[in-house]
């Protein structure tokens, strides 16, 4: 009986909607078909080792690309169809589907195919569509172009089996998944088949290639892998020849490669003097939430004119635990790659300077009013705020900061709020919430008013809301904007008081850049060479003081994350639901590949010092409960949130942005399917 998802343990990626998949290199030898195909049974049976399922190989693999001439030799095509029966029979005992590159006869015809084999059997062959006949390639010497070859069967050790190239193959199982191969040069037209073939179902795109390699062309294909598997929402196989092939006149690298949706997620070694092969688990789930997603994909696919037929397999995943086979960054929203999270910081800096400026444009006011608290958020809307007025050519004087203390401020905090409004030119004040809090909670009878220390939600939203209301009268009285300070994982958890400063202004630069994101822009600046030494070790001080909202007196400052969980696992959560939709049982699982043994092999850059943690799957489950449960309820403060830029790749959560969703939607079923499938 086949297993079903439910049987897999938690730790199977085949659980969550992955498919393991290998790009395979074997050392060839020239005109040797039964060699070649004993070098592809060992690989095949490494593959079937680590769990994968779908296996490529290099174009003409079974013969060797540079045989030339020894093409039309009827010992190596019967050769051939010799090494594919044997093949076919070895299949019966190995679970991992392969694709292997062999010339195949049609009468007068000579194909250059890509052979999909698995369970016993040839399930059927894919012919090349477009031969190059250029520079050092001649393949029409030896080969027929296989475009509007379609509908066909062939004959090959002794089977009829499905040939063409309107072919898909279909695999049935715990984890079904579709794929097609494409041949090498096909891949360097206008119009791949893999794109066709994409548009028909397939979302993994094999690409069998004999690609000669000279300086800078790994790069190009590279390029043609990541634009394909991102146009395509698809992940793309490359497998190309290496050792063994001739040397006369061309060098071949053996280069590999596995990329998802425009991501590189593994590769082989290229030039290696053995055979190799590379791994990587592909998230097919993940895909075909971006296809349905992407409403013009299937648009698009409704439009394609292109007829394909399926071809059927199975495959049954091991039945074990299996770890996963793929990086999950531990800090979705900024990438672990120094250079690209450099890259990632400039951009989102200046979307935020861009808006702001815009903003100051469009209203005709001259004059910002900003509430400086001393933590991060309200220091990087400074910061935005100060280089929005540089860029209109007005005086950071213009910019009215008011640091306002109330019963809970330490002097750590106010000294930096008062330090940085100074090293930032701006105008800066400050204003004692504390007389008029004091006043209002007598007006409403509350028992601080007579001196009891009663600290309850109305004793701190007193102070959050007359902070507020200063700003916005200020902002009458000077003619100035209300500048916002909340961010996006506030916005989430919905740990912002409605209608107070961190939800409520006349423009909020940060509503799209979440916590993880914020601190990263901080440092950006601190070590950007804009701001002198006092400054960047200033703002480094407000990078390592404790996120809290300092509203409750006592000796312990108050945490914000032992209310609303650690804000690297929070963001984490927000990413993988908002942005593609996952089930809480899958986000659990990734959490716990990215955070489960987060020390090993160090710690990327990019990890503050507070983050620098590990967190078991319990830890995790109750997080992600406590997420679920708070994004849910707060709907109803993200669908009236003021005006800001989208600014995360992740997404944002305006209402009329990229999320939508109801005030009284329920998570019951969300919070259903994350006691169900994830234990602990």
């Amino acid at each position: 009986m086949a297993i079903q998802t439910s049987d897999l343990p938690f730790l199977n990626p085949y659980r969550h909607g992955f498919v393991r998949v290998a790009t395979c290199v074997p050392k060839v030898r020239l005109a040797d078909p039964a060699a070649n195909a004993r070098s592809v049974l060992e690989l095949v049976k490494q593959g079937q080792a680590q769990g994968v399922a779908l296996m490529a190989f290099p174009e003409l693999g079974l013969t060797g690309y540079s045989i030339d001439d020894l093409h039309h030799q009827d010992v190596l095509l019967d050769a051939v169809e010799e090494a594919l029966a044997e093949l076919a029979r070895a299949s019966n005992t190995l679970s991992p589907i392969f694709v292997v590159g062999a010339p195949l006869r049609d009468g007068p015809r000579l194909f250059n195919c890509a052979i999909a084999i698995g369970g016993g059997r040839v399930l059927g062959a894919i012919p090349k569509s477009f031969l190059p006949n250029y520079r050092e390639f001649y393949e029409k010497r030896w080969f027929s172009s296989g475009a509007g070859v379609s509908d066909q069967t062939l004959t090959v050790a002794g089977h009829d089996i499905p040939f063409g190239s309107d072919l898909v193959f279909k695999v049935e199982g715990v984890q079904p998944f579709t794929f097609h191969a494409e041949i090498c040069e096909d891949f360097w037209t206008p119009s791949p088949p893999s794109t066709a073939a994409a548009l028909a179902g397939a979302e993994i795109l094999l690409n069998l290639s004999a690609s000669s390699v000279v300086i800078g062309k790994s790069e190009t294909r590279r390029l043609l892998c990541a634009s394909q598997s991102a146009r395509c929402l698809a992940a793309y196989v490359y497998a190309a020849a290496g050792a063994g092939e001739s040397s006369t006149d061309l060098a071949w690298d053996g280069h590999g490669d596995i990329w998802e949706l425009g991501a590189l997620l593994a590769q082989t070694e290229r030039f290696a003097a053995t055979a190799n092969l590379a791994v990587a688990d592909i998230d097919v789930a993940r895909i075909r939430q971006e296809r349905f997603r992407q409403g013009s994909f299937g648009d698009a696919a409704e439009a394609a004119q292109h007829y394909f037929r399926q071809a059927r397999a199975g495959f049954e995943p091991p039945a074990g635990e299996l770890a996963l086979a793929r990086p999950v960054e531990r800090f979705p929203f900024t990438p672990s790659d120094p250079a690209k999270l450099r890259e990632n910081c400039y951009e989102a800096y200046n979307i935020q300077v861009q808006g702001l400026a815009r903003r100051i444009e469009a209203s005709g006011l001259r004059k910002l009013v900003i509430g400086i608290s001393g933590g991060l958020d309200s220091t990087q809307a400074l910061i935005v705020a100060a280089k929005a007025m540089d860029q209109m050519g007005l005086p950071r004087a213009n910019i009215l900061g008011f640091t306002m203390p109330g019963f809970a401020t330490s002097d750590r905090t106010k000294n930096n709020a008062h330090a940085l409004m100074k090293a930032f030119g701006v105008t800066g004040q400050e204003l004692d919430i504390r007389p008029a809090a004091k006043q209002m909670l007598a007006d409403l009878g509350h028992p601080f008013a007579e001196g009891e220390p009663v600290y309850d939600v109305t004793f701190e939203n007193v102070q959050a809301g007359l902070r507020t209301d200063y700003l916005f009268r200020l902002a009458n009285h000077h003619g100035g904007l209300v500048v916002g300070t909340g961010d996006l994982s506030e916005l989430a958890l919905g740990w912002c008081t409605y209608g107070v400063g961190d939800h409520m202004s006349h423009y909020n630069p940060n509503s799209g850049a979440p916590k993880t994101l914020i601190q990263h822009l901080i440092r950006f600046v601190a070590h950007s060479g804009d701001v002198d030494a006092a400054t960047a070790a200033l703002l480094e001080d407000i990078l390592g003081t404790e996120i809290s909202p300092e509203l409750v007196p006592g000796e312990k400052t108050q945490s914000t994350e032992s209310f609303v969980g650690p804000y690297a696992l929070q963001d984490f959560n927000l990413y993988y639901l908002s942005r593609f939709g996952m089930a809480p049982s899958k986000i659990a699982y990734l959490a716990l590949n990215a955070w489960g043994d987060a020390a090993k092999g160090g710690w990327p850059a990019n990890t503050p010092p507070a983050s620098r943690v590990a967190y078991d799957l319990p830890t995790i489950k109750g997080w992600l409960e406590l997420f679920l449960r708070r994004f849910f309820a707060n709907q109803f403060k993200r669908s009236a949130v003021p005006n800001g830029p989208k600014i995360a790749s992740g997404g944002a959560l305006s209402p009329r942005g990229d999320w939508r969703m109801p005030s009284d939607a329920q998570a019951d079923a969300w919070l259903a399917e994350l006691q169900a499938n994830v234990p602990g």
